[in-house]
């Protein structure tokens, strides 16, 4: 059959995904050409931005390179501007003489930037800020001159504030409105956002109108053709060597006007589109992105014109079905770093109500206005976290009156957390929007991860475009990559970066290749992998020591200098360079030998400050380096072992009292925490490990922020896993339940393997889970029983005969006494 003739005009975001579409619809359909004003190909604008900051180049924001059209036998005449429609004959012609022919039409001219008519605007130094040519001379300008006037403090005009501010600028925001950003934030979130960025040094001019822009003088007080200054209606002048114009977007529907197609009156102007973005004036001519209005909107965010790209390309498949009604809009943003959201009538009224949070010290603004127990609209400022959730339940129209009183904490705050943890993504149905740039679902991504096998999440934006744009979405993206390919999954951040400056290889590649070439010497390491250098740096040489002690245990050997200052010490260093001391008390147990032992050293030492720790041990703190030798011996000769409060590696089992003393009590804590603690002693890990056992469900151990946590219920017990109480604290999620205290102990020894191999160096327990999925880890632990006893016996194995480090580092001929620390001890 004979392919039809598609034509294109425009090269932006909204033609090209509508391409996209069509192809993955109906490859063979159409033979295409695509005509771009541009000579670049297909782009994401939505990161110029970093461009302009310095933060991204131009490579790295193509969506689509001049490769892709050729490996899609697509015409592309770049930097071709199409300036007449002939639809008699049915033929495009572009400014530089080329034409082409068209069975169907597809414009997407896009829009334009809105220079208000001030005397002055057409000066050299006075920009739009809309395309890559628009950036360039931003940041031509950024090198030769020093003042920087934005016009217009909406999300455009601050992001260009902001990166010509990174350029070296001095940089005034003119706004014409009362406060910042009005369109897209209320007043007291738009106020905590301008007093962020004025003390990073931007200066606002607010509620003025602009004059005039006038010429620059020379040193002889002639007027130059460059602009100069910047002149208001109240007289007030300021200097202006650069003025960019962000005061709004106009559609760019001239071209089709030309051409006799409807573009409206008034208010509401554009290229006139029906439900099937079939322009209203001739069948053939379909529209989608700014360039269109329907049903007397014009969108300028891109999730609606991806919607509308979907459908127009379900039509030009000739299947005939989709119809698109509009769009919901809500916009989660960063701006110059700082999170925001807004969806929704957020202005209110005198028929809503509105729940207000508002913490101008920490930074965090939330605002949640209702009509009849429904989400209508929401801002929020520093935390946007539940954004997307407060979208869907705004869109469902779902009533929130059961859960109102914890609608403002969030999600993952709904009903008792403490007990429940849970992966984010795992638990968001398959139709729940990830991505609202791109109109992307759960399931969209699910699905794309198993039929294409994808491991990284560049793959995932490749080939489904969520994290793609303004990328607020990428962490839940990163999640449901975990979450569905487990282990598999690499992550950008710790699988593909190089582990130091001293090799191109990642964690990944290093851990894999010590396992597979049975390397036991960081010697071998760097050999076999071409290190940079033979003696590696302070970053790499503790990474490999660990892996290399983790894959081969009683077999490579541990290498001291390969540790950290504290880990060689076996103490703390502080502050004033004295050391901290933290014998170990099993379970936070202790007894009056031990406190004796603690209050003699504290003496003869002389000991400044003796601290109990939130660790349920003592700390004894101000201790000189020379003391350490003579302080652990006498705690060794009192039986007392080291805490290990310095290394990565097991710290503490924190307990409650449990039902040995507790009437609340359902499990015997104590004991329970002292088994699990005996087990991990002198226990390596790629991060520091705690743990905590709590006798009932008043959980007075803080089980639930534990890298693993156990709970006693009255049938046995409740595990919890990846809890992190450090700067920003992190719940534990719910890896099982089990019967009895030998299933507790093999559980957690298995879970605690399993990160111990899989784990990068320094990563937290709380990290992994997010990079390997909390599904996977129960498939590993607790749904496969040979898995789980076979980790169990290497962890088991790894920790025979565990010694004392403060034994063992003392210098050879000391009687190197073993300390029996088997469960059964």
């Amino acid at each position: 059959m004979k392919k039809q003739k598609l034509v294109l005009v425009g090269n932006g975001m909204a033609g090209v995904r509508t391409i996209e579409e069509l192809l993955r619809l109906a490859p063979d359909l159409y033979d295409i050409t695509v005509f771009g004003a541009e000579p670049h190909g297909n782009y994401n604008r939505i990161l110029l931005s970093p461009v302009l900051a310095g933060e991204m180049s131009l490579p790295e924001i193509m969506l689509n390179d001049l490769d892709w059209y050729r490996d899609k036998g697509i015409t592309l005449h770049a930097g071709s501007k199409v300036v007449k429609i002939d639809r008699v004959r049915r033929k495009v012609m572009a400014e530089d003489g080329t034409e082409a022919d068209y069975d169907r039409l597809l414009l997407a001219t896009g829009s334009t930037p809105f220079i208000p008519p001030i005397p002055g605007n057409d000066l050299p130094g006075v920009l739009g800020y809309r395309d890559i040519a628009d950036t360039e001379a931003m940041i031509e300008a950024a090198g030769k001159y020093r003042h920087a006037v934005v016009i217009g403090a909406g999300l455009l005009g601050l992001e260009a504030a902001n990166g010509l501010m990174l350029r070296g600028m001095d940089v005034t925001v003119v706004h014409i409105g009362e406060w910042i950003m009005e369109r897209q934030l209320d007043q007291a979130a738009a106020d905590m956002l301008q007093a962020s960025l004025e003390a990073k040094g931007m200066k606002f001019l607010l509620a003025r109108q602009t004059e005039a822009l006038l010429p620059a003088r020379n040193e002889d007080g002639d007027m130059t053709s460059r602009v100069g200054a910047v002149r208001f209606k109240d007289g007030m002048e300021i200097p202006a060597d650069l003025v960019v114009v962000a005061a709004g977007i106009r559609p760019n529907f001239a071209l089709a006007e030309s051409a006799g197609l409807y573009c409206g009156s008034g208010r509401v102007r554009g290229i006139h589109v029906s439900d099937t973005l079939q322009t209203v004036t001739d069948p053939r001519i379909y529209a989608v992105g700014e360039c269109v209005a329907h049903r007397g909107i014009a969108y300028g965010l891109v999730a609606p014109l991806f919607e509308q790209g979907k459908v127009c390309a379900n039509h030009l498949a000739n299947f005939g079905i989709g119809r698109y009604e509009g769009s919901v809009t809500s916009t989660k943003l960063k701006v110059t770093g700082i999170d925001v959201f807004s969806a929704g009538d957020f202005s209110g009224g005198a028929d809503t109500e509105e729940i207000v949070l508002h913490d101008r010290q920490g930074g965090v603004y939330k605002r949640i206005v209702l009509r009849n127990d429904r989400i209508v609209g929401s801002v929020l400022y520093g935390d946007t976290a539940d954004g997307a959730w407060y979208f869907q339940l705004m869109r469902d129209g779902q009533d929130i009156h059961e859960i109102r009183d914890h609608l403002m904490f969030g999600q993952n705050n709904l009903g008792d957390v403490g007990h429940k943890g849970e992966n984010r993504a795992a638990s968001m149905p398959d139709s729940a929007e990830v991505c609202g740039c791109n109109g992307v679902c759960k399931g969209t991504i699910v699905k794309t991860i198993k039929e294409k096998g994808l491991f990284t999440l560049d793959e995932v934006k490749k080939h489904t475009k969520a994290a793609s744009s303004c990328g607020s979405c990428t962490g839940l993206v990163e999640q449901i990559l975990a979450s569905t390919v487990g282990g598999a999954y690499q992550s950008v951040s710790a699988a593909d970066k190089p582990v130091c400056g001293c090799t191109e290889h990642s964690h990944k590649v290093v851990r894999e290749a010590i396992f597979a070439h049975h390397l036991t010497t960081k010697e071998a390491v760097f050999e076999t992998l071409n290190w940079r250098t033979l003696n590696g740096c302070d970053k790499c040489r503790p990474a490999i020591n660990y892996y290399l002690i983790s894959s081969w245990p009683h077999e490579a050997q541990d290498d001291p200098q390969s540790r950290f200052i504290n880990e060689r010490a076996h103490a703390n260093i502080q502050k004033d360079g004295t050391y901290s001391v933290v014998p170990r008390m099993w379970g936070g147990l202790t007894t009056p030998s031990e406190l004796r032992a603690i209050a003699d050293a504290a003496e003869k030492y002389k000991v400044p400050t003796v601290k109990v720790t939130g660790g349920q041990r003592i700390d004894l703190l101000g201790i000189r380096k020379e003391d350490l030798p003579a302080i652990w011996a006498d705690f060794n000769a009192a039986g007392m072992v080291s805490g290990h409060a310095y290394g990565k590696s097991i710290r503490t089992v924190k307990t409650c009292v449990g039902a040995e003393h507790c009437r609340f009590g359902t499990q015997l804590a104590m004991d329970m925490g002292v088994k699990l603690e005996r087990m991990l002693f002198d226990m390596y890990a790629p991060h520091k490990v705690k743990l905590a056992v709590s006798g009932c469900p008043r959980n007075c151990a803080e089980a639930g922020i534990k890298d693993v946590g156990v709970i006693g219920v009255d049938s046995g017990y409740e595990l919890y896993v990846g809890g992190n109480g450090g700067i920003k604290t992190e719940v534990a999620q719910f890896l099982c339940k089990v019967g009895s205290d030998e299933e507790v102990m093999e559980y957690a020894a298995a879970f605690l393997q399993l990160y111990r191999e899989e784990g990068w160096y320094l990563e937290r327990t709380v990290h992994w889970l997010e990079r390997v999925g909390l599904e996977y880890v129960k498939r590993k632990v607790v749904e496969d029983a040979d898995s789980r006893e076979a980790l169990h016996a290497r962890l088991l194995f790894a920790l025979k005969d565990a010694r004392d480090p403060w034994q063992t580092s003392r210098e050879a001929g000391a009687v190197k006494q073993f300390i029996p620390l088997t469960v059964e001890a």
